[in-house]
């Protein structure tokens, strides 16, 4: 396993992390024995950041896994998210620090390694959204409340929502990492994409996290399964998917994954799950995959498959000519 730096945090992760949600669906809905054999053989191999959220199976997620961390007495890194619920001023920051606090609750933690805010972000505070002005106010205070009282000790987002808002954060260095969506079907977070393109455009935001000493922490490699090359969802997967920060729905994404499969037939990658992780892996901003398991062997497979290293440039150079077909 190799590691890379979660940005200025002075905090080293596996480029491939544990993901604990939904999609995949193995700390939400699997068997407890599955769950611990797979959490210990992720330490095995070297992963060393395990990523939930309180919103995961309903806080399911958060119990199962901070369960299992106890039984391992595991010394990992550990991360989860919030959301914020109210816009009501004033009592954002009371909304945060409950949400942290019933989050150690259920992991049977005192402290989190990292907390993320898990809103879309977007200039009016409309619906599950959160602004800039909200985020960088009492969001943060609340943060360096719970950080002054040990019980965070670094704090970041899920990089989704208005790209200009996102950017603004991001410049502000108020932030130790952002969650990106980044993959094949989707790339501007880390590349320029063509005019006309039809999906969400974030602009380069891994290279505008890096440039603020931020981690980046890649989300949705697999674009929920459209990109793992098999039709059929594992039992504990979610069944069916909505896109985040790709094509129309899921139908598309799939369409668009099959224009990758010449790295396939061409023998530079044995499965589009590999050329997804390795793709990923080639952002020198990128600290870590979080790839979602619904088994031991997807585990195996990607841990495997990251070993490999980044993609040979030559078969970089030639995705920009599949981008380019992504316009409306």
């Amino acid at each position: 396993m190799n590691y890379r730096p979660l940005g200025g945090t002075g905090l080293n992760v596996s480029e491939i992390g544990f993901g604990c949600g939904n999609v995949g669906g193995l700390m939400v809905r699997g068997e407890h024995r599955d769950q611990v054999r797979a959490v210990a053989r992720a330490m095995e191999l070297g992963i060393n950041y395990f990523d939930t959220a309180s919103s995961y199976g309903d806080g399911q997620s958060e119990t199962n896994l901070g369960r299992v961390l106890n039984e391992l007495v595991a010394d990992v890194y550990v991360g989860t998210k919030f959301r914020v619920t109210t816009h009501e001023a004033v009592r954002i920051k009371e909304n945060v620090i409950n949400s942290v606090e019933q989050s150690l609750a259920r992991m049977q933690r005192e402290q989190v390694d990292l907390i993320q805010m898990h809103n879309h972000v977007a200039a009016m505070p409309e619906g599950g959204s959160v602004t800039p002005g909200e985020t960088l106010g009492e969001v943060v205070d609340a943060l360096q409340q719970l950080r002054d009282q040990g019980k965070v000790r670094f704090w970041g987002m899920t990089g989704v929502g208005e790209t200009p808002t996102l950017h603004q954060i991001i410049d502000s260095g108020a932030l130790n990492s952002v969650q990106s969506v980044y993959n094949l079907i989707n790339p501007s977070a880390g590349v320029s994409v063509p005019a006309g393109f039809d999906m969400p455009d974030y602009g380069d935001l891994i290279g505008k996290a890096s440039a603020n000493s931020m981690g980046v922490l890649v989300i949705r490699v697999l674009a929920a399964g459209a990109l793992s090359g098999e039709a059929e969802r594992h039992p504990v997967a979610v069944p069916t998917v909505a896109p985040i920060g790709s094509g129309r729905d899921y139908d598309q994404d799939r369409t668009r994954a099959n224009e990758f499969r010449f790295l396939q037939q061409e023998g530079i990658v044995e499965s589009l799950v590999e050329a997804s992780l390795r793709f990923a892996l080639s952002n020198a901003g990128v600290s870590s995959v979080l790839v979602g398991y619904s088994s031991l062997e997807h585990l195996e497979q990607a841990v495997d498959y990251a070993g490999k290293g980044p993609l040979p440039l030559e078969a970089l150079a030639r995705l920009p000519e599949i981008w380019a077909e992504f316009t409306g």
